[in-house]
């Protein structure tokens, strides 16, 4: 169940809003897909307290 959505073109892509999306959040984990395999997303949900769960995407560089 969304806790929290943004509208946004159909060309934007949704990682680019995720820090927004989880921007005063607090949680143990965040779980995302794929999709969300930035080098931010964890940085930022890390500063919050947040243990991430999202899987490397193929074509990363450095696996984490």
């Amino acid at each position: 169940m969304p806790v929290r959505a943004f509208v946004t073109q159909g060309t934007t892509a949704d990682c680019t809003q995720a820090i927004a999306l989880i921007g005063g959040f607090t949680a143990e984990k965040l779980l995302a897909d794929k999709g969300y395999d930035t080098d931010e997303i964890p940085a930022q949900a890390e500063k919050q307290g947040m243990e991430t769960v999202i899987p490397p995407k193929k074509n990363r560089k450095e696996q984490r």
